[in-house]
């Protein structure tokens, strides 16, 4: 691993800002494939309240075509989803040919906020996970490439953030009574986090943890692991050597690496 790829701690602002330009263009050269073979990517990003998941986004999708881009970030379900089948709500925005589909959050609310705040009862918990797995399963199947993303940071950290959130009048719109609890359920979420992991990361569709309390190298590892994980034309296969001590796929091994 050398300087150029990932840096130091102290590194400026600007080399940040090259190594991400150098890795968007990277993303643009993967979209051009996707778009010509007609492909359907889906990645869902997961993660702690203020964990970075809407930056983590922006980067990501800024230079990319933004007819063939689409993110969905759920809100609260309808009257009318609230008697759907579960996944159901989520299928109308699943990829067509040539899209690439960002789920800012996506059905794994069921297994973290709407399990914590009580949002659902525990049958329909139940149910979700006896569900998800075969329902990932017959996306990727049906030609779906399917990546799931989760942004971990430690409650040092998120009260940190959340903090500075308050304070900002830029961000007021991200503060949300589920935000406000985060801290005081801090516990809890670690609980069905765990949970989560271990019932829903599969071989055919992994969880890929980011440990994220530095938000720009959080940034530049998930855009190398997801480089990574695809074969493009005119790949630069030294750009996109993702750090495992920042993104790594989990296992029970790896689980004293994840904040408690």
């Amino acid at each position: 691993m050398t300087k150029k790829h990932h840096g130091s701690d102290d590194e400026g602002d600007g080399h940040y800002k090259q190594q991400l330009r150098e890795l968007q263009i990277e993303l643009v050269k993967l979209q051009r494939d996707l778009i010509a073979d007609g492909a359907r990517v889906l990645l869902t990003l997961e993660g702690r309240d203020a964990a970075g998941k809407d930056g983590t986004i922006k980067r990501l999708t800024e230079h990319m075509s933004p007819r063939e881009t689409r993110v969905h970030a759920p809100g609260k379900p309808s009257s009318r989803e609230d008697t759907e089948w579960y996944f159901q709500r989520f299928a109308s925005f699943l990829p067509a040919a040539g899209e690439f589909v960002v789920f800012n959050r996506s059905w794994y609310n069921r297994a973290g906020v709407e399990k914590v705040m009580g949002f659902c009862g525990e049958d329909a918990v139940e149910a979700f996970f006896e569900s998800v797995g075969p329902f990932e399963c017959l996306l990727v199947r049906d030609g779906i490439q399917l990546r799931k993303y989760y942004l971990d940071i430690t409650r040092k950290e998120q009260k940190r953030r959340l903090e500075a959130r308050r304070e900002d009048p830029l961000k007021q719109w991200k503060i949300s009574p589920v935000d406000q609890a985060a801290q005081k359920n801090w516990k809890a979420y670690s609980k069905a986090r765990d949970e989560m992991f271990a019932r829903t990361s599969h071989d055919t569709v992994p969880w890929r943890i980011v440990l994220a309390n530095d938000k720009k190298k959080a940034r530049l590892e998930i855009l190398r692991d997801l480089l990574d994980s695809f074969d493009y034309r005119g790949k630069d296969k030294g750009l996109v050597h993702p750090d495992r001590e920042i993104v790594f796929t989990w296992s029970r091994r790896h689980q004293d690496r994840i904040a408690q």
